[in-house]
């Protein structure tokens, strides 16, 4: 069984803060795995009719728990979770509860009480490269082509059953019995061109045409996308300077295995590899910061920046991804330098081994590996 120790340590840290932790991510992430394997845990189902019955008075519940570790593993299916959960940090301090559910849309409809000052969430995404050394020996292409959820990560052979299995169950346990939408065509087609072009500027006019559906409801459909983290929505940064992009987004889908699916890849190539790194380099900062809020940069003169990472009341950390550090060009990021003097500039390139640093006039740059985006982060 492995050990997914970057996440367990995250867990622990939230609960010297608080005894509620959200613990949210997309199906098949590991969400249940990794909540049974934190020490001294019990583990209860909200999917089992019986374990929502005994959960239907929550003080009675809780009461005869005593001092535990509990999982409350798709909590979304409570008739009130909040209230449970409230009850639970306000009178029963002795309890650690890990609630987990696949979409938190699904958990915030059923939220009545917002929860503010009672709980952490926490985000389980796609594997890390941490992960891979806990989950054993697997190559970084493998990673990039069977993706991060561990079900097919841990294969040895490519099963693309697989994403069509994931599709039809996020569809039928997600997107239908959370939102209605009676026809499910247009929307996979929306996936399947969405994962198709992850990375790309988004535009949702280029959309309509082949879905057969208005522009309206391919903004609907991606807000839902969203929401529920399965396709990350990246807006540029800006000050509203004339010169700068400021409206067009960036989409990239949360898992390298789905792009290469939907791209018909099944190796790692030199026309591949550097999309698939971004992708990759992404989930790390996301893993770290358990935000969303990742931007890009780019100006009309073409220079660009791929991500840009926001910090209250301090400068901003501009990141280049590249798969090999001879590929990187300095003139996006020194353009970017110029517009924000004082931010982190950091290239986070496959090749690199350790850290380094390349001086461009007054401004110095940091070559990385993937490895050290948490100290970067820091």
């Amino acid at each position: 069984m492995a050990i997914r120790r970057y996440w367990l340590s995250l867990i622990e840290a939230a609960w010297r803060d608080r005894t509620v932790i959200w613990l949210s991510g997309v199906r098949r992430a590991g969400k249940t795995y990794l909540s049974r394997s934190v020490p001294g845990i019990r583990y209860y189902d909200c999917e089992l009719p019986e374990i929502r019955s005994r959960l239907e008075d929550p003080t009675r519940f809780l009461a005869g728990i005593g001092r535990a570790r509990i999982v409350l593993d798709e909590i979304q299916k409570l008739a009130n979770p909040s209230q449970l959960l409230k009850i639970a940090a306000d009178h029963y301090p002795a309890i650690k509860i890990l609630a987990t559910g696949s979409s938190t849309l699904g958990a915030s409809r059923k939220f009545r009480d917002t929860l503010t000052g009672r709980k952490i969430s926490i985000r389980l995404t796609p594997i890390t490269l941490r992960d891979m050394r806990d989950f054993g020996h697997r190559t970084l292409s493998h990673r990039l082509i069977f993706g991060g959820l561990p079900p097919l990560f841990l294969q040895t052979r490519l099963r693309e059953d697989f994403f069509r299995e994931w599709m039809d169950d996020y569809w039928a346990r997600d997107v239908e019995e959370l939102f209605r939408i009676q026809q499910k065509s247009p929307f996979a087609k929306f996936v399947e061109l969405l994962m198709h072009q992850s990375g790309s500027i988004f535009e949702a006019t280029t959309f309509s045409r082949p879905c057969e559906v208005n522009r309206m409801t391919i903004t609907n459909y991606l807000a839902i996308l969203e929401g529920m983290h399965v396709a990350h929505v990246l807006r540029p940064f800006n000050s509203r300077r004339a010169i700068e992009i400021v409206a067009a987004p960036r989409v990239y889908s949360f898992d390298t295995g789905f792009v290469s699916y939907f791209n018909g890849w099944s190796h790692v190539t030199p026309a591949n590899r550097g999309i698939l790194w971004e992708h990759m380099v992404l989930n790390e900062i996301h893993a770290v910061i358990q935000s969303r809020q990742v931007s890009y940069w780019r100006d009309k003169h073409g220079n660009e920046v791929d991500f840009v990472v926001p910090r209250h009341g301090r400068p901003p950390i501009a990141i280049e991804c590249k798969w090999s550090a001879h590929e990187f060009n300095p003139g996006g990021m020194l353009s970017f330098a110029r517009a924000y003097p004082g931010s982190v500039l950091a290239v986070v390139a496959q090749d690199v081994r350790r850290p380094t640093k390349v001086r461009f006039g007054t401004n110095t740059i940091a070559v990385l590996p993937a490895s050290a985006v948490p100290s970067l982060m820091g």
